[in-house]
């Protein structure tokens, strides 16, 4: 155990000076919060791929969700490994070169930037960036992840580790931004990659019959486990929460900022394709890592360690600690690692720029009529960093001590609110060029209040799916977004017949 610890201190160390070196080269470019969003280097479309697929696969898909599969078995890898790439990955395709063309174009640093031009309105600018605060809750479900492997790890407090997480990822992310983004994320995915291999190859002894011998093995502990659709979960029910639901979330969940303005990163059109490419096959490699969680129902029957029940998001973290031999379990250690940090450092840069240029910029130019310098707005994004630090770990902090099942519903809850809203802004003003900006305001309010509005009420009309203790926020999401569209397509039809000359 002692040489696994001080393997595990060599290669953070290494990691984290490897990491730092990247970001003195990039911050040498960084004059302006521009060079500090979208960069200023013509990066390779393989490594903005590379980026792209670490970025949209976290430290949920590494560390958490393995944990929902473990308790909730086939019916979470199917909707986990199967429905939710396949949609997310074409809705990628489909909506990519629209959204960057038009980015390009306008010279737009954020989505909230893009969607604020698009339709013209300062207003819908200023109240996507406040809605990109949500994302503060998918940072918190990262820094969890990240606190439970490496505090499993290394045998050191959770709080301790969550404060020394937050000082060196918010420290560095005050410095780098896109130049050395896409080049720690290229590492980390390559790390990544590595790993994935590792831990799906780690299960293999329990194919040794074959897949059907490897489902009687999941029967054999809990039916529900072996089965597509499992009644006894609170998110895995039957083909409304799994296919519909999931398909649904899959199609809108590329608007975040930090995967969909990724495209924004490629200086030539003739990029994207390559691009795309990359960043799917890598990330489809790493959803199928939540499969892992199968194997430790199998290592663990009754998610139980030493008499000691196995909660959702330690699952990972324990399978790591028990399963491995020290040399093999140190590579996995930093692959989890750099799992987290690949997305948390996108999230980060994004959500920095959104209040520093969106909304903090915006509100100050609506109030004074007069634009801050970008000297002052260079400075006023690193006192976001600072703020944004605080509150993530606090929050983080709380999600540690008193979870509801998992971090995971409580990041979806904000995360699932943000591209719900942007969804139907960004279809529209990608492909509907004479959307106006009433009918994309419109669905941006449908999706909020109804997702919010189901979450909280949907016991009294939805019993069976939200009159429960763990409620699903993929049902409230889903039929957010159906409302939106519907509600945005009407607009947009009444819209155009009022303009449209008898």
């Amino acid at each position: 155990m002692e040489a696994k610890i001080l393997a595990s201190w060599v290669l953070i160390f290494c990691y984290c000076a490897t990491i730092l070196t990247l970001v003195v080269r990039g911050a040498r470019r960084n004059k302006s919060v521009a060079d500090y969003a979208v960069g200023n280097i013509a990066f390779s479309p393989v490594a903005v791929g590379l980026a792209l697929a670490a970025s949209t696969t976290s430290a949920a898909t590494f560390i958490i969700n393995p944990g929902l599969v473990a308790y909730f078995g086939l019916s979470a890898v199917f909707g986990l490994c199967v429905v939710l790439p396949i949609s997310m990955s074409i809705s990628l395709v489909v909506m990519t070169k629209g959204f960057r063309k038009y980015g390009d174009s306008i010279k737009a640093l954020t989505l909230s930037q893009w969607v604020g031009q698009r339709y013209e309105s300062r207003g819908f600018a200023i109240f996507f960036a406040f809605l990109s605060l949500l994302l503060i809750t998918f940072i918190v479900l990262i820094l969890v992840g990240l606190t439970k492997v490496i505090a499993a790890s290394l045998g050191l407090g959770e709080i301790a580790v969550l404060a020394a997480i937050v000082v060196f990822s918010f420290g560095y992310m005050m410095f780098g931004g896109a130049n050395s983004m896409v080049y720690t994320n290229t590492i980390q995915a390559v790390i990544m990659l590595v790993v994935a291999v590792i831990l799906l190859g780690s299960g293999l002894e329990y194919f040794a019959d074959g897949w059907r011998g490897f489902v009687t093995r999941l029967h054999t502990i809990d039916p529900h486990l072996a089965t597509l659709y499992n009644p006894q979960s609170p998110l895995f029910r039957d083909a409304f929460e799994v296919v519909f639901c999931t398909i649904v979330v899959g199609i809108a969940i590329v608007c975040q900022p930090h995967i969909i303005t990724k495209s924004l990163l490629l200086k030539q059109e003739r990029d994207v394709n390559r691009y795309l490419v990359t960043g799917i096959i890598v990330q489809t490699v790493f959803f199928f890592v939540v499969f892992v969680g199968l194997y430790a129902r199998l290592a663990f029957p009754t998610l139980q360690l030493n008499g000691e029940a196995i909660a959702p998001d330690s699952v990972t973290s324990t399978y790591l600690v028990t399963q491995f031999p020290w040399f093999v379990g140190v590579i996995v250690f930093l692959g989890l690692i750099a799992a987290g940090m690949s997305t948390l450092e996108g999230l980060i840069q994004s959500m920095s720029i959104i209040i520093t240029n969106d909304l903090l910029g915006n509100l100050h130019e609506a109030t004074t009529g007069r634009q801050l310098s970008d000297r002052f707005l260079f400075l006023l994004h690193r006192g976001v960093i600072v703020a944004l630090a605080l509150v993530s770990f606090v929050l983080a902090w709380r999600q540690l001590i008193a979870p509801n099942l998992s971090v995971v519903i409580f990041a979806q809850l904000g995360v699932y609110a943000y591209f719900a809203a942007a969804f139907v802004p960004v279809l529209f003003g990608t492909f509907l060029r004479d959307t106006p900006a009433v009918a994309a305001i419109a669905a941006s309010i449908t999706a909020v209040v109804v997702h919010y509005g189901v979450y909280i009420t949907g016991q009294n009309y939805l019993p069976y799916y939200m009159g429960v203790t763990v409620k699903n926020p993929g049902i409230s999401t889903a039929l957010g977004i159906v409302a939106a569209t519907v509600v945005g397509s009407g607009v947009y039809l009444v819209a155009r017949s009022w303009a449209t000359p008898e």
